[in-house]
């Protein structure tokens, strides 16, 4: 067996650890819907331990100066993320949580429209970020993100989420040629 072959073998492992602790809700938030919840993984400290790490391994070394996490479960990853990275956190949040001037982003959900906002301090133009979701569907929160940190002049150096939607094609709308990195895809 060549290295190459035993990484993908552990990445294949890993990827099944990590599923056994993500759990299927039927039905939620509505009829027709198969929601997969995380709260499982984030409970299993080794779980948790082992996607964070996961998702780091791409970006170390990769002169990340912040890590930007989107309301709500992104600011669990994110903030691990960083402390992993060596990095800042910056939460993107839901219209109106920011106390000081903010820059905005209006998007569509796959329910509605919603907007994140960012501190327009929060970072240095010129910085390198990455942005940080627990699950990529439709994609239309993941490219408002990324618009928005692009917007206070930073150089976006990619994108990570735990849980991707295959079936959704969210990957379709993120900028062609721009790093994304999943974890677990359905």
């Amino acid at each position: 067996m060549n290295a190459t072959s035993a990484h993908a073998e552990t990445d294949a492992n890993l990827c099944a650890r990590l599923s056994a602790h993500v759990r299927d809700v039927p039905d939620f938030p509505r009829a027709g819907v198969l929601f997969k919840d995380i709260t499982p993984l984030l409970a299993n400290a080794q779980a948790f331990r082992d996607c964070v790490d996961a998702l780091a391994a791409p970006w170390l070394g990769a002169g990340i100066h912040a890590v930007c996490g989107i309301e709500a479960r992104g600011f669990i990853f994110g903030a691990a993320l960083a402390h992993a990275l060596g990095a800042g956190f910056v939460p993107l949040r839901k219209g109106g949580k920011l106390p000081a001037a903010t820059r905005g982003a209006d998007f569509q959900l796959e329910y509605g429209q919603a907007r994140l906002e960012v501190h327009a301090d929060a970072m240095a133009p010129g910085a390198r970020a990455l942005i940080v979701d627990d699950v990529l569907a439709t994609g239309g929160t993941l490219l408002a993100a990324f618009e928005l940190v692009q917007s206070l002049g930073v150089q976006v150096a990619g994108a990570s989420v735990v849980v991707e939607l295959d079936f959704l094609h969210g990957r379709a709308r993120w900028p062609t040629g721009m790093p994304l990195h999943s974890l677990l895809r359905y």
